[in-house]
């Protein structure tokens, strides 16, 4: 059985992901990857490596543990909740799809801004009456 160091270099290379498109996508600097893929090396956060699963299109048991099948069978993954669950139209969806795929500091600063334009529209609609 691989080390966790090796599956996750081994998930990145088949995924033709570097290791600076991995770290954009977990939301992490090169270094952590670089850090992660050393036998001595750090060890990602269970966040984190669900990130990594989901980028590179692995097993989270596979690598985490390295038990299981690698990739999923055909149609094996469905989705637990979709973003039109949540989302009230097609814009909210758009919105959500394209959050989920930002690093998270830049989340948190979009979403931010977004609340920051919320309050002032709402201040702006209440003198406006």
């Amino acid at each position: 059985m691989a080390a966790l160091p090796d599956r996750i270099r081994r998930a990145r290379s088949l995924s033709r992901t570097s290791q600076l498109e991995l770290a954009k996508a977990v939301g992490v600097q090169r270094s952590a990857v670089a850090q992660w893929e050393r036998a001595d090396g750090s060890r990602p956060s269970m966040h984190h490596l669900l990130a990594i699963a989901t980028t590179t299109g692995v097993c989270l048991e596979w690598l985490g543990t390295g038990r299981g099948q690698m990739h999923p069978a055909e149609n094996a993954w469905t989705l637990a909740v979709r973003s039109a669950d949540y989302a009230q139209d097609d814009i909210e969806e758009e919105c959500l799809n394209s959050l989920r795929q930002l690093p998270f500091q830049l989340r948190k600063q979009l979403v931010a801004t977004i609340s920051l334009m919320a309050k002032t529209s709402v201040a702006v609609e209440s003198k406006r009456d």
